[in-house]
């Protein structure tokens, strides 16, 4: 079962180790690195497909965001100035792998990688059923709904990383809902039928 984020820190706090880091305040850097690392990490995992590039997409956003800091003026709030570029990272990263495939040592890569995954962990299985879901939705939706839902952004904050209207993004995560919904319905009348199915 994937857990909610741990109490974020208040963005007011955020904004001002950013724009203390800005000046060349080094313990703010760090403040702020931390105070972010679990909202960008997360956020690049539910929006990209490859879970072994996660790290390298965090640390990618945070290297762009230190390299840019001079030109962050505090008018919106770092988190959210921060996942509009983890959100371009990440874009970036399917540019990159598309105009480079990959090759696969393995003559069945998929079987590969299903086999590497982590088996028998607490709330493993439900975390892998939300991670089934959340891949059916459209890229839109999920990027909305992992926001608000998972990293708990105000929709306001959500349309500022989206680059979209407030009224957009409530539209998104309601038919993201809706959609999660019906799934699990579906899933729960599939479960409940082969359960009544004859041995």
């Amino acid at each position: 079962m994937v857990t909610p984020a741990a109490k974020p820190c208040p963005d007011e706090s955020i904004t001002a180790w950013a724009l203390a880091a800005r000046g060349g305040d080094a313990a703010a850097v760090e403040q702020f690195v931390r105070a972010l690392h679990r909202d960008v990490q997360r956020f690049v995992a539910h929006l990209c497909a490859d879970p072994q590039a996660v790290d390298d997409l965090a640390q990618d956003t945070f290297l762009r965001a230190l390299g840019s800091l001079d030109r962050f003026e505090g008018r919106s709030s770092a988190r959210s100035w921060l996942l509009s570029i983890a959100r371009r990272a990440v874009i970036d990263s399917y540019r990159h792998a598309a105009a480079r495939p990959r090759l696969s040592d393995a003559p069945d890569w998929q079987l590969a990688v299903e086999s590497a995954q982590p088996r028998g962990l607490p709330g493993f299985e439900d975390g892998v059923a939300l991670l089934d879901l959340l891949a059916v939705l459209p890229d839109e939706r999920r990027e909305a709904f992992v926001l608000t839902q998972l990293l708990g952004l105000p929709y306001a904050e959500a349309a500022e990383v989206s680059d979209c209207p407030v009224g957009t993004v409530r539209s998104r995560v309601a038919r993201a809902r809706a959609t999660l919904l019906d799934l699990l319905g579906e899933a729960d009348l599939a479960g409940r039928a082969e359960v009544l199915q004859p041995a």
